[in-house]
């Protein structure tokens, strides 16, 4: 081992990927992980780098962002995609995975690297320098950041963080859908698909819409302030936005062609594989912050679900999030404090693959402090420094995001629109190639990308 000793606060997709970075790169690691001594309101495993949303990393295409975003990543050696890729289930043109397998993968990576060692503890500040011995430190606890450490971080950034609320999607058996009704297809392909759809004529949907809307919904507390992310609406905020809101939306029927009619539904539920053996189904785009009881009576409304056995009900939790432009630099360094760097979502990026890219760019700079080099940072025109650029650029009322071509540097000249990802991906290969180069940067490999769990463990 090289450097100091680096300390990483959250054992989430962000903090073992830093990790993993850091580790790979001959420095020593502490990462502090609060579970089994403290679980926020949507863990519920010990282990590490538990999926607690959907069991997506969504599209693979490396022609969209974030698809792009995760060739990137792979070619930067990360751990969480090498997992995703072990671990991956049947979804269409996205990548899903098995969210055990996924977090078992990881944690057995984890615990098996001889310099990195994890410490079970809730941490309730953020350590000083003397406490962190003198070396770096990387904030990734995530938006479900403790009670105690939140207020910390506020007290820290001066007030300059803030907080969205997100919902989680319910989970269906297999075993208890009607697949007389349900039948398979993904979206504009030919032949049995990897999503289950739940076909709904007019009047169906119609009646649907009002049981949502008239549904009762957990009720916020009096400190909440609900800010949704625009990207994962809870589904009665996108009720109470149109009737139609829905069937443009998580719904929309195109592209889905039913095989027993021949013909194009009125309005589609989505059910996406949940692991492996298909033996449960994520509801695609709906998230809800309806009550247990009305999450039963409402969903089982839709056809092919009149009696689904809900492995998992919906539920709502608050995110919380720095103000990146007032709080960070360009490297993820704190800017009153440059031995503190905060990566994934906690940075005020959205999304798994986002929050992964944090934690993996984090990882890289934190080795280089420790080992006494400068800090490096990702080209604009690349997925991951797209992403650093909306963390960092000046804004007035700045929000999380996803990756998107939005963030990237404008074209120089005009490209027919259907060649427009391609050659974002072309664009953006090359200038990470060039800055893997010129900042001679070590790229981990894994021998073992796609063993499965059993031999990791042996």
């Amino acid at each position: 081992m090289t450097g100091k000793t680096i300390t990483i606060i959250g054992g989430g997709l962000a903090g073992c990927e830093a990790a993993w970075q850091a580790a790979g790169r001959g420095c020593g690691v502490r990462l502090l992980e609060m579970k089994p001594r403290a679980f926020s309101p949507a863990h519920h495993s010990e282990g590490l780098a538990e999926l607690v949303c959907s069991n997506s990393l969504r599209a693979a295409d490396p022609h969209a962002a974030v698809g792009l975003l995760k060739e990137e990543m792979r070619r930067l050696g990360s751990l969480i995609m090498a997992a995703a890729d072990a671990t991956a289930v049947p979804a269409g043109r996205a990548l899903a995975v098995d969210r055990g397998l996924f977090s078992d993968w990881v944690t057995a990576r984890i615990a098996a690297h001889p310099d990195i060692e994890v410490v079970r503890q809730e941490c309730a500040t953020i350590p000083t320098p003397e406490e962190a011995q003198g070396g770096p430190i990387i904030l990734a606890t995530g938006p479900l950041t403790s009670t105690p450490l939140a207020a910390a971080l506020a007290a820290f950034t001066g007030g300059e963080h803030l907080a969205f609320y997100d919902a989680i999607a319910p989970i269906v058996a297999a075993d208890s859908l009607d697949y007389g009704i349900v039948y398979s297809a993904s979206r504009w392909e030919d032949g049995p698909g990897d999503y289950l759809n739940c076909p709904m004529d007019r009047e169906q949907y119609l009646a649907f819409i009002a049981a949502v809307e008239g549904a009762a919904k957990v009720p916020l507390k009096d400190f909440e302030d609900p800010h949704y992310f625009e990207g994962c609406l809870p589904v009665e905020v996108m009720v109470a936005r149109g009737p139609e809101t829905l069937r443009f939306g998580p719904m929309k029927p195109v592209g889905l062609r039913d095989p027993k009619s021949g013909r194009e539904a009125y309005a589609v539920v989505q059910l996406r594989k949940e692991n492996l053996e298909a033996t449960q189904y994520n509801m695609v785009g709906f998230q809800t912050k309806l009550t247990y009881g009305e999450q039963q009576r409402v969903f089982r409304m839709i056809p092919g679900m009149e009696r689904a056995e809900f492995t998992r009900l919906g539920s709502i939790h608050r995110n919380t999030f720095v103000n990146g432009p007032k709080v960070l630099l360009p490297t993820l360094q704190c800017r009153k404090r440059p031995d503190l760097l905060i990566a994934g979502q906690l940075s005020g990026v959205e999304g798994y693959v986002e929050s992964t890219a944090m934690g993996l760019l984090a990882g890289i700079n934190v080795a280089r402090l420790a080992q006494g080099e400068q800090p490096a940072i990702p080209p604009p025109d690349t997925a991951m420094g797209a992403l650093v650029t909306h963390l960092t650029r000046e804004s007035a009322n700045f929000q999380p995001s996803n990756v998107n071509f939005g963030l990237f540097p404008p074209f120089t000249h005009k490209i027919p629109k259907k060649l427009r990802g391609g050659k974002r991906a072309e664009v953006a290969l090359e200038s990470l190639a060039n800055w893997l180069r010129e900042e001679h940067l070590e790229i981990l490999d894994f021998p073992e990308r796609s063993a499965p769990l059993g031999h990791l463990l042996a």
